[in-house]
């Protein structure tokens, strides 16, 4: 479940008013749910055991409270750049909570994840595995490593968020695994502890990642018979939320327990530790994205409802043409309904959050929230015709603070430099 939910005919973030955030922190603005958070994140570590590692994806919501809150109950990090992994150290996630995975990491980043001990780096080629076994032997370290293996399995609620497929860029092929695996044993820089895999994000249908597994399983066992170290098994994450919600909203844990009971099955009696790297079912829900309309534009066919955020702020709907449910943040009391495209004001057709979406009518200066915002939102901002990036505030029972201010125009401006020949 989330904790957003109408009190008195307005939308409430756990205990606060979102129009109380609208007036003091104005709009668009993100907001997050500290007791979302904490559901899912209980929740997922329940599915999966106790003894496993959860290592969350920073790359779905990097924000400094967003990290915070999770670090407060154990979890570790999941990242993809030494951005990242600086973010978490900063949240307080310790090193050994640490792990590092992206097929593009620079010879800086290993460099430093190495220096910052960290419990594992996703190897994905035989490129990186070189390079990384240079740098850690240059400084007397031995990397604790997997081998991330693209499992020819891809699944995922679209194609650009499908990444175990044999024609994705992630991980080394399937064919290559072993003899990989044999050479990084044998190689000074590294200590080779296990696999990794992931094949997709917002996966409802567990079939492809049981397929997944089970490939993964035989693969540990192969090595285990040769006498190999094979003691870790990264399993990823991908598990879907749900995005076509409804008032009143219930989230149910079947699919978290259906997830984890098929983890248990294929992996019983392998005698490893097992790592999970789940984003968007964390935080997906956990958040909202609260923007106010600026004008209704009327023709002859449709109403165009031009509110004050935009792709720019979360691009899903342009990126991945993703589905956001929309609530106002008043309660309508006339029960009149009307049909609108929910454009925001950036010269893209592209700049639409939805198109003849049945909403209660609406006008200018109205609040609504985007729901289902928590992940890859504020993670896929940017500046886009020189918009302020979005504020984020998390929300704690009654009280809410700003987590990310506003980014003013000095700010903005200030990243640019004049060459000498324009000064």
């Amino acid at each position: 479940m989330h904790h957003f939910d109408y009190q008195n005919g307005s939308l409430y973030a756990e205990g606060v008013d979102l129009a109380t955030i609208a007036q003091e922190v104005g709009t668009p603005v993100y907001v997050y749910s500290s007791a979302t958070l904490e559901r899912h994140y209980r929740v997922f570590k329940e599915a999966v055991g106790e003894k496993s590692h959860v290592f969350y994806a920073v790359k779905a919501n990097g924000n400094l409270g967003v990290l915070m809150t999770l670090a407060k109950l154990g979890a570790g990090a999941d990242t993809v750049s030494e951005g990242e992994i600086r973010k978490a150290l900063a949240a307080g996630i310790p090193p050994g909570r640490i792990v590092f995975s992206g097929v593009g990491k620079s010879a800086q980043e290993l460099a430093f994840a190495v220096e910052a001990g960290i419990y594992q780096i996703n190897v994905e080629s035989e490129s990186e595995l070189e390079a990384l076994s240079g740098i850690a032997a240059a400084r007397g370290k031995r990397q604790a490593i997997v081998l991330r293996v693209n499992p020819e399995i891809g699944a995922g609620g679209h194609a650009k968020i499908t990444t175990g497929g044999a024609a994705n860029k992630f991980g080394v092929s399937w064919s290559e695994a072993e003899r990989l695996y044999v050479r990084a044993a044998n190689m000074a820089g590294v200590s080779i502890k296990g696999l990794a895999v992931h094949i997709g994000s917002q996966i409802f249908d567990f079939a492809a990642l049981e397929a997944a597994f089970i490939r993964m399983r035989g693969l540990i066992e192969n090595l285990k018979a040769q006498g190999l170290p094979a003691t870790r098994l990264d399993l990823g994450g991908g598990v879907g939320v749900p995005y076509e919600i409804g008032y009143p909203f219930e989230y149910g844990t079947d699919s978290l327990q259906t997830y984890g009971q098929m983890v248990r099955n294929v992996t019983k009696g392998l005698d490893v530790e097992l790592g999970f790297e789940p984003g968007r079912v964390i935080a997906g829900n956990a958040g909202l994205l609260l923007t106010k309309v600026l004008y209704l534009n009327e023709r002859a066919d449709r109403s165009f409802l031009v509110v004050d955020a935009a792709m720019n702020d979360l691009v899903r709907p342009a990126m991945y043409e993703a589905h956001h449910e929309i609530w106002p943040v008043r309660k309508s009391e006339s029960g009149t309904t009307r049909t609108y495209d929910v454009v925001g004001p950036i010269c893209e057709s592209s700049d639409t959050f939805a198109t003849e979406r049945i909403l209660p009518e609406l006008k200018a200066g109205d609040l609504i929230a985007i729901m289902t915002a928590g992940a890859y939102g504020a993670s896929m901002s940017s500046t886009y015709n020189q918009r302020l990036l979005v504020p984020e505030v998390l929300v704690k029972e009654r009280e809410f603070a700003v987590t990310r201010p506003r980014q003013t125009f000095e700010e903005l401006l200030g990243l640019d430099r004049t060459p000498d020949w324009l000064a």
